[in-house]
């Protein structure tokens, strides 16, 4: 177990981790954050930092800095840990987070990502489930719900493959099974081959109701609502994303997932067909399907009826 900086709410440590280097193989005991990553934290402005509900620290494991962003709650319950989607920095989750029951939450962003400097190598899917279980022992948790959304659904699914003891309930939302699964449109997978909604507000307003579906389709204006959260670092950490799920399917193992699963889904999804949450629903054992009259971001655009949900799951006997 290693030291961590406080950055505060939503500042972004990436060019300084960067800069000093951090970045190496991902494995090992967490380290230490150098005091000058810990000094530079400090003296940098927090601008809107009271905003977010996360608290913000940089962990280092092994070369490869992390920023974690955590809300404590009652302690009464296990935490939840968080996987976000494609290019989805920790603050993207920030209005769910605000109407979520007080319980312990812990996300972080992936390398090359939001806060977190780039890999020395590429990742696959295993690894970042793996950098999840250090986190989670590195705050002295031995289990966790956990829930992953979209891209960070899949990286659930193998936390919950590779760390079944740890992994006490499992949410899955707006996800799929990989490679092998129910594919959007040409056009919809043309739009997110690349991060340029992220980096053009006008053209993420303009393709907003193609991926997303649901709201989006009659109020592209909401994409703004959606991007003000956005911490954006650089094109590679996202094609870093998609490489790591190339090849990668939980299809032929979902039967074996012991956990009690919740799917949610939006039945407006051009991103990722509800036949995807369906075809889950049908493969994993101790599963239930929740579906809303929404698109690909109903965590963000129905949150007070998705964190009702969630609890209801997580706080069941």
């Amino acid at each position: 177990m290693g030291g961590v900086a406080d950055i505060g709410g939503r500042q972004d440590p990436a060019p300084r981790a960067a800069r000093s280097g951090a970045g190496r193989r991902m494995s090992g005991l967490a380290a230490t954050v150098p005091a000058s990553k810990r000094d530079a934290a400090r003296a940098a402005p927090r601008g809107d930092a009271d905003a977010s509900p996360f608290s913000k620290q940089m962990l280092e494991f092994d070369g490869q800095a992390l920023c974690v962003g955590r809300r404590s709650g009652d302690g009464n319950r296990p935490p939840l840990l968080l996987f976000n989607g494609i290019g989805g920095n920790i603050d993207l989750l920030s209005p769910l987070a605000d109407v979520l029951s007080r319980r312990e939450l812990i996300v972080f962003d992936v390398p090359g990502v939001g806060g977190s400097p780039l890999p020395r190598y590429p990742y696959r899917m295993s690894t970042i489930a793996h950098l999840g279980a250090r986190v989670l022992t590195h705050y002295g948790h031995d289990r966790a719900d956990v829930l992953g959304v979209s891209w960070g659904g899949g990286v659930a699914q193998e936390f919950a493959r590779k760390n079944p003891q740890r992994c006490r309930r499992l949410i899955l939302c707006a996800t799929a099974t990989g490679s092998l699964m129910v594919p959007a449109s040409p056009a919809v997978l043309w739009k997110m081959a690349t991060p340029r909604r992220y980096m053009d507000k006008d053209y993420a307003r303009r393709i907003a109701g193609d991926i997303y579906g649901g709201e989006f389709r009659g109020n592209p204006g909401l994409g703004s609502t959606v991007y003000k959260n956005v911490r954006w670092q650089s094109e590679l950490g996202y094609y870093l994303q998609i490489a790591a799920g190339l090849g990668w399917t939980s299809v032929h193992w979902l039967n074996r997932l012991s956990q009690p699963t919740l799917i949610m889904a939006g039945e407006d999804d051009p991103l990722i067909p509800l036949a995807n949450a369906r075809l889950m629903h049908f493969l994993i054992p101790h599963s239930t399907l929740k579906t809303f009259d929404c698109g690909h971001l109903f965590l963000l655009t129905r949150a007070k009826e998705s964190a009702r949900a969630i609890a209801d799951f997580l706080d069941r006997p």
